[in-house]
């Protein structure tokens, strides 16, 4: 879509307003709304300003002045808000040099798509995320210096199998680990699932299917087809915003945690990727489950790079909770044709070699996919451009290996903090092509440590309590 077809669709639509959105740093849309008299076709180019020092991880207050510029291919009509609206999805400038501003999450990625098409690798980058997500009855939580707690609820929940419900119980309560597919009345999520679904399509995001997943209280996926990535990185933000939404038009809550309920799954966020030149898919091949040497160089490069990697794609300090050893989460780096027990799986569906992609398994939801996308994007052109082996795949069941066998497995970092630590020390492929620059890597290093570890780190946890009160 052009800015002038932009401007035809407002006014084909009645629209009465314009949402201009963007993501910060962390990960988050921010917003703001304007008449439509306020946008011109001038405007896709001039933008319009708003206070940067105002967005977590930006600019510093003597520096706040910025801009948005609405990209006009994002455009599509908000089917939640009363007044008819058009939201874009926008980039952001300096005012004054009219550079794109390097923390721009949205920036980041579009940058490591033009480092990709100069190296001559690739021209098209296909992403294809799995976000997983709860929805909740009601969530309730507090953290004070002298008193600290969560609580969650689902009708669906296992742990409501004994409850009163106005003298109605009817049991259908799915079991811990048993959510995977349960037709209603099990599944009582169906309807708002399908409407979530619907809604994506109206915002012009393709889905290929919606399902409960393995969790107890609520878990699902909407399976959104693969895109390019900056492209597939827009779609995740609308992802969460119409799936949100529509649960607080029914009185629920959905949340993108990683780990919100314990002693059932967590909700991870699989990739799916594959890099493609002149319409060839260039991770087919001969090799290893139908993978071209290029692929199997992309798959060393993530392997290598991943305990720097799990900082931005498992970015929260509740992402470890997630990624444990001895359960079923990817934490071992290995890659596997169909074993969803490795960290990195070759899909075996198809024999088709426009569906031969890699799937990289420890990201979550709780990632900013800009930069997710944009890391692994990174870590794969390193490993293709340095002819990465990644050793010998492991097609065995990983629990079942010997405990000498397995701990020769590399691991995921047990921590925010270790994965921080790891990015200190290697972010040097981050920064080829000025993709990630010293100052988002060093910035978002400082955030995490000062934002999230540090007040995790210094807090009594209430299960501690539990543990050591009579001491």
């Amino acid at each position: 879509m052009t800015p002038k077809e932009v401007l035809s669709l407002i006014r084909e639509k009645e629209v009465k307003a314009v949402d201009l959105r963007f993501v910060d740093f962390p990960g988050t849309w921010q917003h703001f709304t304007v008449p439509i008299d306020q946008i011109e076709e001038s405007t896709f180019e001039d933008g319009l300003g708003f206070d940067g020092s105002s967005i977590r991880g930006w600019q510093a207050i003597n520096e706040s002045d910025m801009l948005v510029i609405p990209q006009a291919e994002t455009a599509f009509l908000d089917p939640f808000l009363k007044d008819q609206t058009l939201a874009m999805i926008c980039s952001i400038q300096d005012p004054l040099t009219r550079q794109d501003y390097t923390r721009d999450p949205r920036n980041v990625a579009k940058k490591a798509i033009n480092y990709m098409k100069a190296s001559g690798i690739a021209d098209t980058a296909y992403f294809g995320p799995e976000l997983e997500f709860f929805i909740f009855d009601s969530v309730r939580f507090d953290a004070s210096p002298y008193a600290s707690y969560y609580y969650l609820d689902s009708n669906e929940g296992i742990w409501n199998s004994g409850r009163e419900e106005n003298g109605n119980n009817l049991g259908y309560k799915i079991r811990y680990k048993e959510g995977y597919f349960p037709v209603p009345p099990a599944d009582t999520l169906q309807d708002m699932r399908t409407e979530m679904m619907l809604k994506l399509k109206e915002a012009g995001v393709t889905v290929e299917a919606q399902h409960h997943e393995v969790a107890t209280a609520g878990q699902g996926e909407i399976d959104m087809k693969f895109a390019p990535l900056v492209t597939m990185a827009d779609n995740v933000m609308k992802y969460k915003y119409i799936l949100k939404n529509v649960a607080h038009q029914h009185g629920k809550t959905v949340t993108f945690m990683p780990k919100p309920v314990f002693a059932d799954n967590g909700s991870g966020m699989h990739v799916h990727s594959s890099l493609w030149k002149n319409g060839v898919n260039l991770y087919a091949g001969s090799g290893y489950a139908g993978l071209s040497e290029m692929g199997l160089y992309a798959i060393g490069g993530l392997i290598k790079h991943a305990p720097a990697l799990c900082a931005f794609s498992n970015p929260t300090t509740n992402s470890y909770k997630r990624l444990v050893p001895g359960f079923e989460a990817p934490v071992n780096l290995a890659y596997s044709r169909r074993n969803r027990s490795a960290a990195i799986r070759i899909p075996m569906y198809s024999a088709n070699p426009k569906a031969k992609r890699i799937e990289f398994r420890c990201p979550d939801p709780s990632s900013n996919p800009y930069f997710t996308f944009a890391v692994m994007l990174m870590a794969m052109l390193d490993g293709i451009k340095n002819k990465m082996k990644p050793g010998e795949p492991l097609d065995k069941d990983i629990y079942d290996l010997e405990p000498e066998e397995l701990a020769k497995v590399p691991k995921t970092p047990g921590s925010l903090e270790e994965a921080v630590h790891n990015l200190e020390r290697d972010h040097e492929f981050l920064l080829q092509g000025d993709v990630f620059t010293q100052d988002v890597i060093r910035t978002w290093i400082d955030y995490k440590r000062s934002k999230e570890i540090d007040p995790m780190r210094l807090r009594p946890h209430p299960y501690e309590f539990f543990l050591y009160y009579d001491v």
